[in-house]
């Protein structure tokens, strides 16, 4: 029987790439890194087969991306659905290197996209993390393998990765960074007031 699965990767971010692409992207956050990672036990016990997440992969960017609707959410639901009142970013693009798969993403000016991109801003790691529906085979006492009828229903951002080495570098940022702790904690704080409150009182 089909279930909701999800999976998690830590997706690293690079301050020295804050400035990067900027000429070629003006004003947008953009970030990339390992999505997901193939023929591996994740930290869930799972493994995905190469052909399997090939097959899905391709899927995705033959209809998602190509459609600009790769939409991903700020957190999991517990749903198969993409909430648009929660989304934070869309992936423009994921491509191959051996078993990794990588994703360029945008994070959107959304409610949820300003609060990832200021977690981002201050340090804080995030993960990323697939959502998709399908059933599994044990393989032994702590190994699962997914199996064919596996279907991806998109990324999202998380706090608790369980992919090994799936943090994300932003490459691709207008705005500098202040290289002071406090300074990226207060501005993080006052941003988050702002969003939700609507009224920024904050300095």
């Amino acid at each position: 029987m089909k279930k909701l699965l999800v999976e998690y990767m830590p997706f690293k971010y690079n301050h020295s790439r804050i400035m990067e692409s900027v000429t070629q992207n003006p004003g947008r956050f953009i970030v990339e890194g390992v999505l997901q990672r193939a023929e591996a036990k994740n930290q869930n016990g799972r493994v995905y087969p190469r052909q399997i997440l090939e097959r899905e992969v391709q899927r995705y960017k033959q209809v998602e991306i190509a459609e600009n609707r790769a939409l991903g959410e700020l957190d999991h639901p517990d749903s198969n659905i993409v909430n648009l009142k929660n989304v934070s970013h869309n992936i423009l693009d994921c491509y191959w290197n051996g078993d990794d798969l990588y994703g360029k993403v945008e994070i959107l000016d959304t409610p949820s996209g300003n609060i990832l991109k200021n977690l981002f801003k201050a340090g804080v790691t995030v993960g990323i993390s697939s959502r998709g529906m399908g059933s599994v085979k044990q393989l032994d006492e702590v190994t699962v393998e997914v199996q064919p009828d596996f279907e991806l229903v998109c990324w999202d951002f998380v706090s608790n990765p369980s992919t090994h080495n799936a943090f994300m570098k932003q490459v691709n940022e207008s705005v500098q960074i202040s290289n002071g702790s406090n300074n990226m904690a207060h501005e993080l704080i006052r941003d988050i007031i702002c969003e939700l409150s609507g009224v920024c009182c904050i300095q």
